[in-house]
């Protein structure tokens, strides 16, 4: 396999094929009659990038996409649009009241609790497998809780001690770093641990918000340690961080039982 892991500026060019470039600094580069046919891209940042006499059939995004202009037409208003109309219970989002989050917060409850319900039914060992070497069912609920961890205890909350469960499951880029914060990598929780934690998760989420005042909630929270410490947050804002999170995961977490169901074959865990 020929792999690519330098800056792109320390090379003149790259010739032949390339199976995985991983780690290299493309930003900047001039990329010109290349196939790219079946190419997979994780974890990538495209920000800035302009195609011209592209060719684009078949493709798959899942992401954070804004000023998008495809054609000229501005994408992510058509696509927040169309997203809500499918799922009703995305919009609740928009609204970041105290009683909006609440709300949201209800919804998605319902809405996970049917989906451990679906798992429950489905063969044993479901919560473990991957498909498209993306998360299990279990790694995205401890991510979840992950999740949870750094936006309500360490954000919201201020807590510094007993912040972070050990088998919680950080994003990819920040692997490497989450031990600093209690997170045991060799961690291998049982099915029924996890979604004991999580439940329990969700719980304090639901106690914080019925306990917390607009003054508190619009207090200065700092973010969790990969987010860049600059930006300024609110507590109720961490809080819809974590609800967002619900949201987007359901829907990974969906997607890939559906796949399961439909006989996709098991894949390695993204790495």
């Amino acid at each position: 396999m020929s792999v690519v892991r330098r800056t792109v500026r320390d090379m003149d060019h790259i010739e032949g094929r390339v199976d995985r470039i991983s780690g290299a600094d493309l930003s900047g580069a001039d990329i010109r009659h290349v196939d790219m046919t079946g190419a997979s891209f994780r974890e990538v940042r495209l920000n800035g990038v302009r195609m011209r006499g592209v060719e684009l059939s078949g493709a798959d995004i899942d992401g954070d996409i804004f000023g998008l202009r495809l054609n000229g037409v501005e994408v992510a208003p058509l696509v927040e649009a169309e997203l809500n109309r499918r799922h009703p219970e995305r919009a609740l989002l928009q609204d970041r009241t105290l009683a909006g989050l609440r709300a949201a917060l209800d919804a998605y409850e319902r809405m996970w609790e049917a989906t451990y319900e679906r798992v429950a039914a489905m063969p044993e060992g479901t919560v473990d497998v991957s498909v498209d070497e993306e998360w299990s069912f279990a790694q995205t609920l401890r991510h979840l809780v992950f999740c949870t961890d750094g936006w309500l205890r360490w954000g919201a909350q201020g807590r510094r001690t007993d912040v972070f469960w050990p088998a919680g499951m950080p994003h990819t880029p920040y692997a490497d770093e989450a031990p600093a914060l209690g997170i045991d990598p060799a961690a291998s929780p049982s099915y029924a641990e996890v979604l004991e934690v999580r439940r329990g998760r969700v719980r304090e989420v639901r106690d914080y918000l019925a306990s917390v005042t607009p003054e508190q909630a619009g207090s200065p929270a700092d973010p969790p340690p990969w987010m860049d410490q600059s930006e300024p947050f609110v507590a109720a804002q961490c809080v819809w961080v974590v609800l967002s999170e619900e949201w987007e995961h359901h829907q990974f977490a969906t997607r890939d039982l559906d796949l399961i169901e439909a006989g996709a074959a098991p894949t390695a865990q993204p790495t």
